[in-house]
């Protein structure tokens, strides 16, 4: 059902700090910051040969990411995302084997401009996972 990894997600204390970090140290291809208010971060996508690395930052005084980062001030992994061909089918497959689809179970417009969805960690090894439509 799951297709190629999309992208690691790191949460971050200081979005230019590792934004420079990855483009400085590790010569690698850093693109421009871009807020999700939907999502309350603000992210940048760091583009690999084989995926991407998203730096998470917090948008807005209500962002999922603030939480994680008062437990992990240092930032740290955040989630895994996978594609999927058909996210309602792929929600729908996960649902009916006991898994759990966070927020109200339809999918939202990620960061790159399609469907995705989040499973809840503790059905994952305590890895947050997302799915995007491909």
């Amino acid at each position: 059902m799951i297709g190629r990894l999309n992208h690691v997600a790191i949460a971050v204390p200081d979005l230019a700090a590792a934004a420079a970090q990855y483009a400085d140290t590790l010569g690698a291809k850093v693109g421009a910051p871009q807020d999700e208010p939907d999502h309350g971060v603000t992210v940048v996508f760091i583009e690999l040969p084989n995926t991407k690395i998203e730096l998470l930052y917090p948008l807005g005084e209500n962002s999922p990411i603030q939480g994680f980062l008062d437990k992990n001030p240092s930032g740290g992994i955040h989630h895994m995302c996978f594609e999927v061909d058909d996210i309602l089918a792929a929600r729908d497959r996960l649902q009916a084997s006991g898994a759990r689809v966070l927020g109200n179970g339809e999918p939202k417009i990620g960061a790159h401009g399609k469907p995705v969805l989040f499973l809840h960690p503790k059905d994952f090894n305590g890895c947050l996972i997302e799915l995007e439509q491909v």
